[in-house]
């Protein structure tokens, strides 16, 4: 690896990365309040709008491990820069979009950029930074990612209210060409764990053809067609785990999950986390919209308060695991989210504003101490050449987490209310959907509090 050159060009480092942090949530989150007036616009329906969301998600989800393992061998900074590249021209592509279809295929372009930066950025910063300085430096990562989240529903719906939709998609031009000139110009190091390798181009074309199937099939779900499509899907990542272990050089080292205990149960406890907290935002924008009668700009000024704390408790939790245990923060972490979980599963439709904000309280808390401890264990249980894979791998289980999590609260919504839209007719069976989904969501949870404590104590 060569040598970071001056000293100060980790905190140009730095404020890059927390920059692209802070934009790449944005970019998943904000267009969520502008769906309404692009759906009016091009005569989209739910479903079809739907996917100008998930789209992005998907395609990042099936890149990042390819994208880290690449980033390994050519240098993590060039893919970096690579993804900002791609993240602009995709931008500008969705705001010049003149049709749905056009614009979710933009969408899964951008997504594929903000894989190749989520793959490299935290890999990047690792590799800067010492060991002791690594729990803060993620901290102040992590809380860029939930400042994003934070300022998403509020800033987006502002724009797209004022300026309009497209709006969202010019203000990421600029940002990404400011970091990919920041990167290019003032940070004059590359960093390469893996450069006598080859990439495993037939490893990592399948495995993104199995990671399609398997979260596309389980968002059609409970439709047959979609069941068999998600199947299909994991009986290929089966398959693809299987032949990585014959492979000189694999897309992803098995043994790292098989002899990493540390890794391997701190990611499946990232998994866990997400697809057991990312569609809370979603479940209760709907309920408040539709059961407590907020506008859409008031539900999110409402929504606000769990990132926000989230951003205030995972600084201060990212510092606290440079000094202690990331296994204990974690998974007290992970404990005090299903309280908030349990909370909510009380929910009713005349649960007052109060209580709620209680909820997300504890939910953003939570949150903040799970996040950059959890991270920082991941980062640092493995060796350097496999830091790209590392932050690709973390990366990875968000946005699975975040694409099953979504499925689970749809596919629950549809047991309880089919595809009706929700109404004042089936109001109380909607609030009933509300509360299966929490109190699964809380036993995923709780499950996850197992799966952070199984990881065992750090060396």
């Amino acid at each position: 690896m060569e040598p970071l050159q001056p000293t100060f060009n980790k905190y140009i480092l730095l404020s890059i990365s927390v920059i692209t942090s802070f934009l790449n949530p944005f970019m998943a989150a904000s267009v969520n309040v502008a769906l309404p007036k692009i759906g009016l616009e091009f005569a989209m329906n739910a479903v079809a709008m739907s996917w100008i969301a998930m789209a992005f998600l998907l395609s990042s989800a099936v890149a990042l491990l390819p994208a880290g393992k690449m980033a390994d061998i050519i240098g993590r900074k060039r893919v970096f820069i690579y993804g900002n590249i791609i993240v602009g021209i995709a931008s500008l592509i969705c705001a010049l979009s003149v049709s749905g279809t056009m614009l979710i295929a933009a969408r899964l372009l951008q997504g594929f950029g903000a894989a190749l930066i989520f793959g490299t950025g935290m890999a990047i910063v690792t590799s800067a930074f010492s060991p002791k300085e690594r729990g803060r430096i993620i901290g102040i990562n992590v809380t860029a990612v939930y400042l994003g989240l934070s300022l998403a529903p509020v800033l987006g719906g502002f724009l797209t209210q004022t300026i309009g939709w497209r709006s969202l998609f010019f203000l990421t031009i600029p940002i990404s060409l400011f970091a990919t000139l920041s990167m290019y110009y003032f940070v004059k190091a590359e960093w390469k764990g893996s450069q006598h390798e080859t990439f495993d181009l037939r490893g990592s074309v399948g495995y993104m053809l199995a990671m399609s199937a398997l979260m596309f099939g389980f968002s059609k779900i409970p439709d047959t067609l979609g069941i068999v499509i998600a199947f299909a899907g994991l009986g290929g990542l089966i398959a693809f785990v299987k032949l990585q272990q014959l492979t000189l050089y694999p897309l992803i080292n098995i043994h790292l999950f098989k002899n990493n205990r540390i890794f391997a149960f701190s990611n499946l406890a990232a998994l866990i986390n997400y697809a057991a907290t990312f569609a809370i935002s979603f479940v209760l924008s709907l309920y408040l919209q539709y059961v407590k009668g907020l506008s859409p700009s008031d539900a999110g000024l409402l929504l606000i308060t769990q990132p926000l704390v989230m951003a205030l408790f995972a600084s201060v939790s990212g510092r606290l695991s440079d000094k202690y245990d990331s296994r204990i923060l974690s998974s007290i972490g992970m404990a005090i989210i299903v309280i908030g979980l349990i909370m909510l599963v009380a929910i009713s439709a005349s649960t007052e504003t109060p209580y709620l904000i209680a909820c997300l309280i504890v939910l953003g808390a939570g949150f903040g101490l799970f996040s950059s401890p959890n991270t920082n264990s991941v980062m640092s249980s493995v060796e350097i050449k496999y830091l790209g894979v590392a932050s690709a791998a973390i990366s990875t289980m968000r946005v699975t987490g975040q694409m099953f999590s979504m499925g689970i609260a749809t596919l629950i919504i549809h047991v309880f209310i089919g595809e009706a839209k929700i109404s004042s007719v089936n109001i109380t069976s909607f609030i009933g959907s509300i509360k299966a989904i929490f109190f699964v969501f809380s036993v995923l949870c709780a499950a996850g509090i197992f799966a952070s404590l199984a990881r065992g104590n750090k060396a």
